[in-house]
């Protein structure tokens, strides 16, 4: 058979197939005129509760106010909306919350394997402390995960508690880039007179070397935002001759402003905003 008759009966057949289709979706009146038969609601497997045919599904306007909160796009807020706290407390209790922080992990794990170090000792990672290598979570699922107005003096009793949780993705990136001959540091927006605390809870969760722990000298920053006191601290690295080569924390007042380093990595956490 010649080769072009075979290219032509395909053509052929493609065409009746589409029209097979397409009429796959039409039903008659009776009067001689077609509709469209009304599809399923749910068309895509990976949206199965979208709400696209206009019918409300509950907790969708939170799950689009925590998009806005990991996206930086919601700012300046103060406390979860009282609404969703239900919705937070489910996704930070649930099996999402360790998946989104898998992803992020991973990620930076791929990204550390794949980098070329100078092997000078002068190569580090950056860390956040609360709610990206220590969880705070049994505080705050006391107190309505972040719905309530934040209180520093319960919450500063909880720190000095020193039973703040390991996150596991985080501790498993840990353990990479030290592996790796990266030196870890930590840099956090908790006070000098939490150290020991500090540095007592972090070895127990199995945090067990790392080259500096910063903390904030409340003397020095006072009135300072977040992102100006880090900024500055991370300079102060750099200006030591150390090469930022990931940074990673809960906030985007850990990873905006100057002396970023190479790459940053966002962990998820709706239940507070820090500027």
């Amino acid at each position: 058979m010649h080769p072009l008759f075979i290219t032509d009966m395909a053509i052929r057949l493609k065409m009746v197939l589409s029209l097979l289709l397409s009429a796959a979706f039409l039903v008659s009146t009776g009067h001689g005129s077609l509709l469209l038969l009304e599809l399923p609601r749910e068309i895509h497997p990976l949206r199965p509760r979208s709400g696209s045919a206009g019918d409300h599904v509950a907790g969708l306007s939170c799950l689009s106010w925590r998009l806005g909160v990991e996206t930086n796009n919601l700012i300046g807020w103060k406390t979860v909306p009282q609404e969703c706290e239900g919705y937070v407390g489910n996704y930070m209790l649930g099996e999402q919350y360790r998946s989104d922080s898998r992803v992020v992990a991973g990620e930076a794990l791929v990204y550390a394997a794949g980098l070329d170090l100078a092997g000078d000792g002068k190569d580090v990672w950056v860390f956040d402390v609360d709610e990206t290598t220590l969880s705070n979570l049994p505080y705050y699922a006391k107190h309505g995960f972040g719905a309530e107005p934040f209180d520093p003096t319960p919450f500063n009793e909880w720190v000095l508690e020193g039973n703040a949780l390991v996150l596991p993705e985080s501790f498993t990136l840990y353990q990479k880039i030290v592996s790796l001959g990266i030196k870890v540091v930590f840099l956090t927006g908790r006070t000098e007179d939490q150290r020991s605390v500090t540095e007592t809870n972090l070895k127990n969760a199995g945090y067990y070397t790392w080259e500096k722990l910063i903390l904030n000298r409340t003397s020095s920053y006072s009135g300072s935002t977040a992102v100006t006191y880090k900024s500055s601290e991370r300079g102060k690295l750099e200006k030591e001759g150390f090469r930022i080569v990931g940074n990673m924390g809960d906030q985007w007042s850990d990873l905006l402003g100057t002396s970023t380093g190479l790459r940053t990595f966002k962990l998820p956490d709706p239940m507070y905003y820090i500027s």
